[in-house]
């Protein structure tokens, strides 16, 4: 007669612990099948753990008895493994193997430790004196309870550390992040691997009554934007006081260098013609060119110098430019491209201006009559440039304007970096603060952070040169020459 196999009987149900009725082979609240429960498992084979046998074979080895505690409620001894007979994996006797574990008393902690397979003693020290432990137990004669167990070789978390601080002491750069580790040329901690900012992420600069800043902005990883600020002596030994701002065109390859370029060889123009007697406007104009061949030299470089770069197949380093010279009377400001230069009045009733045309996509538009300013700078063409320093531009054509300002104000050199925050000459304005002209790099870093503010889509720079002349009445803000 054949024989069914039985379940077992549940208590509950395995779905939703409910205890089923008498006979159910489904369980009546959420459908469980009680039948498909698995029985239990069959038993595995204990495996025995034993001390090996005394050496004659004959009889099984016990532990020694325990003694008990005295009335000084003293713990009573440990036995070891190696109070009894046996051997190890490799053959050694249990009782050798131990007296290697205990390390000498006078040994202190950490020394001597064992060299690595097929190595010698380290410092000389013996093999026999190797202080190697095991356990957790204080040592006599060594270091107090520590927590951690003693290590073969030195401690990577101090050894390695200590040589990474001690590496930046030498001249390096050390880490921003983790404070120790060396800088290395790529701009990276050698230790943590955090990227380190860099020089140019933010730049300032006051030269008398002239200051620049620039940043990097929230949204580009590197600065492309560069500046350069100065003043020198006109023949009559009146001053000049020279400001020039550059950004790179993201789109071209090596923007940050061209921009550098550009802003070194403008600024050193001005500063050897001005001194010569050269017109302003003129030197302007020659710093410009100056500042072009700069930028188209950098695409002359022998091939494969620069085989890291994606784009150098593409495109020549390019960047616009924008200055400004105050020198004895006059105001001359020069650019190619879309940075600008605002006149702010130090009396803000007065009316302000901008005094740049920007060489882009939006300013044609407007000046062919077929948009108006606000449906040509809202076209998402509005700010593909026109005109710009570098090899490959169609061709160079430097804009310069000479002004006589009859009152005191400030001149505001940009990148759109700002001025996409601050379009019109009203809103340019009204964010320069009250005190720029007393505080020229206070004013520019307050600029700095209202487009930081508004975004930081775009790297940042601008420069403030306060303009002080004698009121003379009436008349507008700026006079074209």
């Amino acid at each position: 007669m054949s024989q069914s196999h039985q379940q077992p009987a549940l208590s509950q149900c395995p779905g939703c612990a409910e205890p089923p009725a008498a006979g159910d082979l489904f369980c009546g609240v959420c459908g469980y099948d009680l039948s498909a429960v698995p029985g239990r498992p069959g038993d595995r084979p204990t495996m025995a753990i034993t001390v090996p046998p005394a050496a004659s074979g004959s009889e099984a080895v016990r532990w020694p008895a325990a003694a008990e505690t005295d009335s000084s409620d003293v713990p009573a001894p440990v036995h070891r493994p190696s109070d009894l007979p046996g051997t190890d994996s490799g053959g050694r006797p249990l009782a050798e193997q131990e007296k290697e574990q205990v390390q000498e008393p006078g040994v202190a902690a950490g020394q001597g430790a064992p060299a690595g397979p097929g190595q010698g003693p380290v410092g000389g020290a013996e093999p026999s004196a190797v202080p190697v432990r095991h356990d957790d137990r204080a040592v006599p004669g060594g270091a107090e309870h520590s927590g951690d167990f003693a290590l073969a070789a030195p401690d990577p978390r101090t050894a390695e550390h200590a040589a990474a601080a001690a590496a930046p002491a030498a001249g390096g750069k050390v880490c921003v992040a983790c404070r120790s580790g060396r800088v290395d040329s790529d701009g990276y901690c050698e230790n943590c691997g955090h990227a380190q900012p860099r020089e140019r992420d933010h730049m300032e600069q006051e030269l008398g009554s002239v200051a620049a800043v620039s940043d990097r902005g929230l949204r580009h990883h590197r600065n492309e934007d560069s500046f350069a600020v100065s003043s020198t002596a006109l023949p009559d030994g009146s001053p000049a006081v020279v400001a020039i701002v550059c950004d790179g065109v993201s789109s071209a390859s090596r923007p940050d260098e061209a921009s550098a370029a550009a802003a070194n060889a403008a600024n050193e123009s001005l500063l050897e013609s001005l001194p010569r007697g050269t017109h302003p406007q003129q030197a302007m104009h020659e710093a410009i060119v100056a500042a072009s061949e700069a930028v188209n030299a950098l695409a002359q470089e022998p091939a494969g110098a620069m085989e890291h770069d994606a784009h150098r197949h593409q495109n020549a380093p390019a960047c616009t430019l924008v200055g400004a010279v105050m020198a004895g009377e006059l105001l001359i400001v020069g650019w190619v491209g879309d940075s600008r230069v605002y006149w702010v009045p130090e009396d803000r009733s007065r009316p302000t201006a901008r005094l740049t045309e920007d060489d882009s996509w939006a300013a044609q538009m407007v000046a062919a009559g077929l948009m108006n300013e606000a449906e040509a700078y809202a076209d998402e063409r509005a700010h593909a440039i026109t005109g710009w320093l570098g090899a490959d531009a169609y061709e160079l054509e430097p804009h310069t304007a000479a002004f006589k300002p009859d009152r005191p104000g400030l001149v505001v050199v940009c990148t759109d970096g700002l001025w996409n925050y601050a379009e019109s000459a009203e809103e340019m304005a009204a964010a320069v603060p009250a005190d720029a002209q007393e505080h020229p790099l206070r004013g520019a870093q307050v600029l700095v952070g209202h487009a930081l503010d508004g975004g930081g889509h775009d790297n940042v720079t601008v420069a403030l040169l306060p303009f002080a002349v004698r009121p003379q009445g009436a008349g507008s803000a700026c006079e074209t020459v």
